[in-house]
C-alpha cells in the first residue's frame, strides 16, 4: 500500500515520532483516526513499534521492516553483485533475537493458509491408503525432480519418473544426475515412513538427512570444516566448525519453539539455506527437512514443481544478502496452494 510505505519513510527518517508528525508530513489529507489504525496495522505487521501511551505514543522501526518490507526483485538483481549494499555475514541476531519474537506471516497470510490445510485434511479423508500414498508417491517424484532441477540437473520430469519408477536412466546424462534423483526419492520415502524423525528437530537428524541425499556423490558428510562460497552472492557463511554447530543447535532451538507449523517449516527451508553447513547438497537438505516437518504435523508436502529456479535462487538470495524473507514467502505460500489444489 501507498500510504504504508510513505508512513514507513517517514518514521524512518524521523526515528522516533508521534502521530502528529506523520500527519504533517503525509502528502496524503486523512484523518488522525485512518492514520492511528494505519499506524496500529503497521505495527501489528512488525513494520513499526510504539512506546508510551494516548498522545505520547512515539513510533519507530520495528523488526518486523527489515524482515518483510517488499522488495522489488528484478530491480534489486539489476544491480551488479559488487555494487549491491548488503549484509555480507552470517548475522546470529537473526536467530537469537528478530525471528524469535515475530510472527513471520501475517494474519491473512495465515488465515489463507490455515484454510489451505483445511481443504487438504478434508480431501485427505475422502481417500482410501492406496489412493493416498498413490498421490504422495507422485508428489516425491515431483518434488526428486524439481529439487535436483533446482540444483542443475538435467533430467525431465517424465525421465525422472522413468528413472524412479522402473531405475531407467536418461541417455546422455552424468551417473551422478540420477543418483541425486535417487537419493531424493529415499530420502522422501525416509521422512515418509518415519514422520517423527524431526520432532524435536536436532542436529543428528539433519545430519542424518543430508546423508542420503548425497549418497555415493563425492560429497563430504556431517558439518563441514572449511570455508564455502555461494554463487551469485558476497554472503559469506561462517567457517568455523563449532560456530556452525552452534547456529544449528540456535536454528533447532527457535524451531523446535514456535508452535505454528508453517513458521517451522519456513524457518528450516530458509535457515538451513542460510547457515550453509555442509559443504553440498544444503538447499536440499533444507527442502526435505521442511517438508518432514510439515508431514510430522500431518500437514500437505510441497513439490516446488511450479517455482522457477531462478526466482527461487533470487529469493533465497535476497534474503542472505539483506535478511528479508518478503520473496521467499511469497514462493512458499504459492507452492502451499499449488500443493494442495494438484495433489490429493
Amino acid at each position: 500500500m501507498e500510504r504504508d510505505q510513505e508512513i514507513i519513510q517517514i518514521v524512518q527518517d524521523g526515528k522516533e515520532v508521534g502521530s502528529s508528525f506523520i500527519l504533517e508530513k503525509l502528502t496524503s489529507k486523512i484523518s488522525i483516526a485512518t492514520l492511528k489504525r494505519d499506524l496500529q496495522s503497521l505495527c501489528e505487521k512488525g513494520f513499526l513499534t510504539s512506546k508510551g501511551k494516548g498522545k505520547g505514543t512515539k513510533y519507530s522501526i520495528g523488526p518486523g521492516f527489515e524482515l518483510f518490507h517488499p522488495i522489488d526483485v528484478d530491480s534489486y538483481f539489476n544491480v551488479e553483485i559488487d555494487d549491491r549494499t548488503i549484509k555480507p555475514n552470517f548475522d546470529i541476531k537473526q536467530l537469537d533475537e528478530h525471528l524469535d519474537n515475530i510472527n513471520l506471516f501475517s494474519k491473512d497470510e495465515l488465515d489463507y493458509l490455515n484454510h489451505l490445510q483445511s481443504v487438504y485434511e478434508e480431501n485427505v479423508r475422502s481417500l482410501t491408503d492406496f489412493e493416498y500414498n498413490k498421490e504422495m508417491e507422485r508428489l516425491a517424484i515431483d518434488l526428486s525432480w524439481k529439487s535436483s532441477q533446482i540444483e542443475g540437473n538435467t533430467y525431465t520430469l517424465l525421465e525422472t519418473e522413468r528413472l524412479l519408477r522402473e531405475k531407467e536412466t536418461a541417455g546422455g546424462k552424468s551417473k551422478d544426475e540420477a543418483i541425486m534423483l535417487l537419493n531424493h526419492k529415499d530420502a522422501i520415502d525416509f521422512i515418509i515412513s518415519e514422520p517423527d524423525y524431526v520432532e524435536p528437530l536436532t542436529i543428528s537428524s539433519i545430519e542424518d538427512i543430508h546423508s542420503l541425499l548425497i549418497k555415493e556423490l563425492n560429497v563430504g558428510r556431517n558439518i563441514r570444516q572449511r570455508r564455502v562460497g555461494i554463487s551469485g552472492t558476497n554472503y559469506i557463511p561462517l567457517d568455523n566448525e563449532f560456530q556452525i554447530r552452534e547456529a544449528l543447535q540456535n536454528m533447532c532451538n527457535l524451531i523446535n519453539k514456535k508452535s505454528n507449523v508453517f513458521e517451522k517449516a519456513f524457518l528450516a527451508i530458509i535457515l538451513l539455506s542460510y547457515i550453509q553447513a555442509f559443504n553440498d547438497g544444503n538447499k536440499r537438505t533444507a527442502r526435505i527437512v521442511s517438508n518432514a516437518i510439515l508431514l510430522c504435523h500431518k500437514y500437505c508436502p510441497l513439490s516446488f514443481r511450479t517455482v522457477d529456479s531462478l526466482e527461487y535462487k533470487k529469493a533465497l538470495l535476497i534474503f542472505y544478502e539483506q535478511h528479508n524473507v518478503s520473496a521467499f514467502k511469497t514462493i512458499f505460500i504459492k507452492q502451499y496452494e499449488f500443493a494442495v489444489n494438484t495433489y490429493f
